[in-house]
């Protein structure tokens, strides 16, 4: 993807594979490090990411590697892509960046390679990003997504102290993906099973007895379930827009170029019909 016009190129960090772990049968965790992450931080935000890049099967790159010259010099067909991953963890003193990637089978392109990828081997990627952490002054907060969105909810969940008030819940397939959090929260966890993806979530949602006070929500995963979760909150519940991270990190049918290309028309469409309710939706 082409940098966007007046914006600074950014240059890519290089990291190598320390070690890989299996969490789960649809759960595997690479750790990265190496002198590039030298100036790397990611301990603002607990939703914090990094954009991995993958070059097309069989293409090369000369050293040092460029993207700005490759994007020079390569058809566009030959550029790295991106996939995006949040930070599961970021240990400063060890200079080791773990990411947890999503699988199923060989379908996409990052969770196939998270399998296969060997301690030594070269990773390049952009970032950090990031924007949620929970707010310290709010009363309680909620946190709901499904895989794609549990590294974020873990961390998030990890970072409250020990007294902090929270709903947190997370649909997955099975029992089996259930993971250990290190938090005194107790995780709602949703088996899928052959259900649509969010629908559980969506029921415990509107099921929950909310408390009273200000609410500090995280609200990610599929475009589909989070699109009716915005207007439950937003315009059901009128919970300010600012109290609010809430974002489809991906799409049913389409990859993640697709719904990259496609997002920005997305949010201003389920915005626009939102606002027809009582005060608009937030956008992702």
């Amino acid at each position: 993807m082409a940098e966007r016009p007046g914006r600074k190129p950014r240059k890519p960090r290089t990291a190598h594979v320390v070690r890989t772990e299996r969490l789960s049968p649809h759960m595997q965790r690479v750790v990265l490090g190496g002198d590039g992450l030298a100036d790397f931080a990611a301990d603002t935000c607990t939703d914090h990411y990094v954009k991995l890049l993958f070059g097309p099967e069989g293409v090369s790159y000369p050293e040092p590697f460029d993207l700005e010259r490759i994007r020079a010099e390569f058809p566009r067909e030959q550029w790295p892509v991106t996939r995006t991953y949040t930070v599961r963890a970021w240990d400063p003193e060890h200079r080791e960046l773990t990411l947890d990637f999503v699988v199923h089978g060989d379908e996409g392109l990052a969770g196939p390679w998270s399998t296969r990828v060997r301690p030594g081997e070269t990773v390049r990627f952009m970032g950090p990003g990031g924007a949620y952490a929970p707010a310290p002054d709010a009363d309680w907060h909620l946190l709901v997504g499904d895989e794609s969105a549990l590294p974020a909810i873990a961390r998030a969940l990890e970072s409250l102290p020990a007294d902090a008030r929270a709903h947190a819940f997370v649909e997955v397939s099975g029992p089996e993906e259930e993971q250990k959090v290190d938090t005194e929260v107790q995780i709602v966890w949703l088996h899928r099973g052959e259900r649509p993806v969010g629908e559980a979530l969506l029921e415990a949602v509107r099921g929950l007895d909310f408390p009273e006070g200000r609410m500090h929500a995280f609200v990610h995963g599929e475009a589909g379930f989070v699109k009716e979760l915005r207007r439950l909150l937003r315009v059901e519940r009128q919970i300010p827009r600012e109290d609010l991270s809430i974002s489809g990190y991906w799409r049913l049918g389409h990859n993640e170029d697709g719904w990259q290309a496609s997002k920005r028309e997305w949010n201003a469409r389920v915005e626009a019909e939102q606002e027809g309710g009582e005060g608009g939706a937030a956008a992702a």
